[in-house]
């Protein structure tokens, strides 16, 4: 069964995060380490959760998943499985466990469908029980001169965003990513 566990810097698991955020999404897509390290134990709105299970007894590190709690909904920033678990069915249980954990409105951010991997995972998560926002999303920089990436939102939890799309947006930029 899967075990969701916040984490925080100090502990012995915390190395296999942030290897894991470093193999599974690029610089572009992800904060500098100090900043996530400090996120993780100081920020009361950000949740870095890691991803166990129980295997003939053993502990099997399978992921993590970073969560904010923002006004009135739920943002999933970074969700990632160990590379060697991938393929396995664990991102169809850990989406299940997190709709549970937050039933309300939950957020995430999606590549749009231009390529065959950014379909599939839309197609993933729409398994999971999201809903596709077709609304213009530009993802702002993680760093300063960096580039914005367009994107879409996927949500849950509620029957559309739409009429929230843009105060939702605006959360998301000012909590997330510092833009004012």
């Amino acid at each position: 069964m899967l075990t969701l566990t916040k984490i925080q810097t100090h502990e012995k698991e915390y190395p296999f995060i942030e290897q894991l955020l470093h193999e599974s999404f690029p610089l572009a897509e992800r904060r500098d380490d100090d900043l996530q390290r400090d996120y993780t134990d100081h920020n009361p709105k950000f949740t870095c959760y890691l991803i166990t299970d129980e295997e003939e007894s053993k502990r099997i590190l399978v992921g993590l998943m970073t969560v904010w709690d923002l006004d009135g909904f739920h943002y999933g920033e970074h969700l990632a499985t160990s590379l060697n678990l991938r393929n396995k069915g664990y991102g169809k249980q850990i989406m299940q466990r997190f709709c549970e954990l937050y039933p309300d409105t939950f957020i995430l951010e999606v590549e749009r469908p231009t390529d065959e991997m950014a379909i599939r995972r839309i197609g993933f998560y729409k398994r999971c029980g999201f809903s596709l926002c077709e609304k213009d999303y530009m993802q702002p920089s993680y760093r300063k001169g960096g580039e914005e990436v367009p994107l879409y939102l996927m949500y849950a939890g509620t029957d559309s965003i739409d009429n929230q799309f843009e105060s939702i947006r605006d959360t998301i930029y000012r909590e997330v990513y510092g833009v004012k």
